[in-house]
């Protein structure tokens, strides 16, 4: 009589890999680093530049050379600069998942942040920015309203591609963690997965 075939062990997970949750750090703040972000623009778009469509040219160009000198400062530096350096170390917590749904998006988010907010910046809003601290109030140029509005159209992009990017950055992080720790137990003393159940894999 054949004796009944033993179930394979799970296999042990890699010495070197990090516990599933802290493996989820750099990810929460990648997504926290988004929406802080995504907030930051928002509020201009959704509140500052419409106060400043209400300001004659030599109220506009101080104010928003006050605005544009004020913010740069350390930590705005480091919320700007921020989300790819979390998205890449996230990135580099998951490599072995590279190939899965969320890993995929979440790169794209990184590459989408760099090209599309940190570089725009430099191409589009430094230059206006410039522009407009280099007017003498007393004189603003005829054509003052027009760079307004290409400095408010400028941050529009820029806050609703950062709300693209918090909101997938979000669906990536639940994304991976529901594939890592599986479903939610059915009761409270239930197994998350009949056994013998695999490892967490990020």
């Amino acid at each position: 009589m054949n004796a009944a075939p033993r179930p394979l062990a799970a296999p042990a997970p890699s010495a070197h890999a990090l516990p599933p949750a802290l493996a989820l750090v750099p990810h929460a703040l990648a997504v926290l680093w988004l929406g802080l972000m995504a907030g930051f623009f928002g509020t201009y778009s959704g509140n500052v530049n419409l106060a400043t469509l209400t300001l004659d040219g030599r109220t506009y160009a101080v104010v928003q050379s006050e605005l544009n000198r004020n913010v740069r400062h350390p930590l705005f530096f480091a919320l700007f600069f921020g989300p790819p350096v979390w998205c890449l170390l996230a990135l580099a917590t998951g490599w072995s998942r590279r190939r899965e749904g969320w890993w995929l998006v979440l790169a794209t988010v990184a590459v989408a942040y760099v090209a599309g907010i940190v570089f725009f910046t430099r191409e589009v809003n430094v230059p206006l920015n410039a522009l407009t601290e280099g007017w003498n109030p007393a004189a603003v140029p005829p054509d003052w309203a027009a760079v307004r509005a290409q400095w408010n159209a400028a941050n529009l992009w820029r806050a609703l591609l950062s709300l693209v990017a918090f909101v997938a950055g979000l669906a990536t992080l639940v994304w991976r963690t529901a594939r890592a720790f599986g479903p939610w137990p059915a009761s409270r003393g239930a197994p998350a997965c009949p056994p013998p159940c695999t490892p967490a894999r990020l």
